[in-house]
């Protein structure tokens, strides 16, 4: 398998490119737009063909690059079934299973940041976006975002994985790359609670200032950036 973790500066995002060392078919899950060359060059330099792109949510603080990508690459374009963006080629369902060549990446619907967030397990790789992150969680006070439903999306499924599992999350804006589902139990101090409430309470209270450009990221993000 080739796996390659980029970041974009300006919003701190990862963007993650996978592909199959067999078959040379390649995975990008959340590209951002302004970065669209700097992958079309890498997937060239490493002669992969991308086939499919996943973005784990609509994104407020940065404009996907999924349909540059597209017209460049004639790649599918992939979200979660309750994604409201108008001109996904495919949309899936929790516990649907898409492959790459032969890798197989598994659909986790988990509300909560957005009404429509969804992370993508891949062997033991846990592609969380906005919902979980090393040592937090995805704010909740946006885009039909929910506490209550990122509490369950977080308790309910995404900690119930096998501790050793790799957090690969959709952001850091401290340098780390990668945790575990262990040490996110452990240490991450937004999950030291003993119930929903708890987590609704330190939601709640976070005071944050919206991204930059919201609405206009969120406008073209429901068109995937066209």
């Amino acid at each position: 398998m080739i796996f390659k973790q980029l970041f974009d500066n300006n919003s701190s995002t990862y963007t993650y490119l996978i592909a199959s060392a067999n078959g040379r078919e390649a995975l990008i899950i959340d590209p951002v737009e302004e970065n669209v060359a700097e992958y079309i060059k890498l997937l060239e330099e490493l002669n992969l063909k991308l086939v499919k792109v996943i973005d784990t949510h609509i994104h407020a603080d940065h404009v996907t690059g999924a349909s540059k990508l597209k017209n460049n690459t004639n790649c599918t374009t992939i979200m979660g079934e309750n994604s409201p963006a108008e001109t996904v080629d495919l949309k899936l369902k929790d516990g649907e299973i898409i492959k790459v060549d032969q890798m197989q990446v598994k659909a986790l619907y988990t509300p909560g940041h957005t009404s429509d967030s969804y992370s993508f397990l891949m062997n033991n790789y846990l592609f969380s976006g906005d919902t979980l992150l090393i040592n937090g969680t995805g704010r909740t006070d946006f885009q039909n975002g929910s506490s209550e439903d990122a509490y369950h999306s977080l308790f309910n499924k995404l900690l119930k994985l096998p501790e050793e599992t790799l957090l690969y999350p959709g952001h850091d804006y401290n340098g780390r790359k990668v945790s575990t589902i262990g040490d996110e139990k452990k240490f991450n101090p937004r999950l030291q609670v003993d119930s929903v409430n708890q987590y609704i309470e330190i939601m709640s209270n976070l005071n944050l200032s919206k991204p930059k450009m919201i609405e206009t990221n969120v406008s073209r993000n429901l068109m995937l950036g066209a």
